[in-house]
Order: structure tokens, then sequence, then C-alpha cells
């Protein structure tokens, strides 16, 4: 089972996103900001990141910079869902590494396809 670390501040999103996950038989983990994304990316080694880029103490943006710093982190799917829309947003989010971006508010299928191409995609690698 794929395990997804969800990574958002608002509560009520992390929650949705959550429920959103565990009906599709994903094992789930969260964090309430940056920092704490950082720990549990690196405490439980999860198959994906979701993660909010405007965020308390740690952005979504300094998250994944660091976490592509790191060998144990570096090679985790990792997809930004925000709010920030603008295309110099989506840019600064791919050109830090990131392997997609999705706009809030988002619908449940496109998180889901979201997900499913990134896990296809890195199972291809892998052979």
């Amino acid at each position: 089972m794929n395990t997804i670390l969800i990574i958002e501040d608002e509560p009520q999103i992390r929650k949705n996103i959550q429920q959103i996950l565990d009906l599709e038989g994903f094992a789930t983990i969260t964090a309430e900001d940056g920092l704490e994304g950082l720990d549990m990316a690196e405490k439980h080694q999860p198959d994906m990141i979701i993660c909010d880029v405007m965020m308390p103490n740690l952005d979504g943006y300094g998250l994944i910079e660091v976490l592509r710093q790191k060998p144990l982190t570096a090679d985790i799917p990792f997809i930004f869902l925000t709010a920030k829309a603008e295309n110099n947003d989506l840019r600064q989010g791919m050109e830090l590494g990131a392997d997609d971006y999705l706009i809030k508010p988002f619908k449940a299928d496109e998180l889901i396809r979201a997900i499913s191409t990134r896990f296809e995609k890195r199972q291809v690698l892998t052979l």
C-alpha cells in the first residue's frame, strides 16, 4: 500500500484530502506545516508528498528545496496543491522539482489522476 504525506495548514482541507485518499485505498499521514512535514517526510519516507505552498513556519517552496537536497527524500514524488494560480508560481514550483501542481479548488478525480500518473511514471522508471 502506498503511503502519502499530506502537508496542509488548513484543517478542513487536510481532512478532506485525507478522506479522499483513504477512500482510494492509500495510507495517509498528515502535517500542519512545512516544518512538521519535513520531520514526517524524514521519519516515514512516504511514497508521495502532497503539499500546500503558503504555510506558516516553512512554506512549500522552502520545503521542497530542503527535501530535494537530502538523499533519503530527494526522489519522493511531490505534488503542490495550492491557490497560487499565477504562471510564475507554477514555474517556480516546477523548477524546484515538483512533479505536478494542482490549483485549489480541485476535484477529487483530478487529485487521484495526478497521484496515479506519478505512481505509474515511478513504476516505469524502476523497471
